[in-house]
């Protein structure tokens, strides 16, 4: 894919994004290139969180334990792991007939989204901590958007409000599943759901 590729795609997430769901679901991607992707999301949004960390002043909720960027790259890695799978099985009481495949390619590209936003953020962050947070507040909302019409194209369960469920269903099982993992390690969990 060309940056202008890239670009194009990423609007269209923004103005369409049941049409743009559908394309990445036509692609059938196999596991190999899957895992790739995975990998390579997670490595750069790990780079990105520890830049904005670096411009802006320290959050309360990123001790020094996810200030380490390896260990944030775990657990970053973990928790998209766990939303696609919370997703994937959430899914299924409602009808749904998403594999795991396809709810990876689709979460494996919102994370691809999220390192663009968050390199805006970092652009913006020594600037203006105001425009910074305004920017990072409208891309959750605008994410949870995208996320919810994606998941009714590739369950089927027909409706967002049906979408919206599965999401709801599966991001409170996916974060009391890890707080539960996570406080056995003695790891905060803080600043991982929030960036997911």
């Amino acid at each position: 894919m060309t940056f202008d590729g890239f670009i194009r795609l990423a609007l269209n997430t923004v103005t369409a994004p049941r049409d743009v769901a559908a394309l990445l679901l036509s692609l059938a991607l196999p596991r190999q290139v899957l895992w790739l992707a995975f990998a390579l999301v997670v490595v750069l949004n790990t780079l990105m969180f520890s830049l904005s960390t670096m411009t802006a002043p320290a959050n309360d909720l990123i001790g020094p334990v996810l200030g380490s960027p390896v260990v944030f790259g775990v657990m970053l890695a973990l928790s998209v792991a766990a939303l696609i799978f919370a997703v994937t099985i959430c899914g299924r009481p409602l009808g749904g007939t998403a594999t795991y495949e396809q709810m990876a390619v689709l979460v494996i590209w919102l994370q691809a989204l999220r390192v663009v936003l968050q390199g805006v953020v970092v652009l913006l962050a020594p600037v203006s901590l105001f425009l910074s947070g305004i920017v990072v507040s409208a891309g959750s909302v605008l994410g949870i958007w995208i996320f919810v019409n994606f998941i009714d194209v590739a369950h089927d369960v027909g409706g967002l409000l049906k979408a919206g469920f599965v999401l709801l269903l599966a991001v409170v099982g996916m974060m009391l599943g890890l707080s539960v993992i996570f406080s056995l390690l003695g790891v905060p969990t803080g600043g991982i759901p929030g960036y997911v």
